[in-house]
């Protein structure tokens, strides 16, 4: 695969609507396995090899253009502090 030109980013005031995704279809560069992405993007199931970020045909969208990106002013539940509590012993069968 050719490594496809840099380009800048658009503006952020780009109130352009997203096209869907293209399913592009290749080889797997580590171990020949037929792997499937979107938009040129890839990630190998079977061996775990991924390609850059940067190989794909079009740019990434911002997490503002993403629709399923929570209103503004919401924030993420609060996480308790330390490690999580232990699970309870498992019943000891009778001898």
């Amino acid at each position: 695969m050719t490594r496809w030109p840099t380009r800048p980013d658009l503006p952020h005031e780009s109130t352009a609507p997203l096209t869907a995704p293209e399913l592009t279809e290749a080889e797997c560069r580590r171990c020949g396995t037929y792997i499937a992405g979107l938009d040129g993007r890839y990630a190998c199931g079977v061996c775990g090899w991924v390609n850059d970020h940067s190989e794909g045909h079009r740019r990434l969208p911002r997490a503002d253009e993403d629709p399923d990106r929570p209103p503004k002013g919401r924030r993420r539940p609060r996480q308790l502090p330390g490690p999580p509590p232990a699970p309870p012993p498992a019943p000891q069968a009778p001898s």
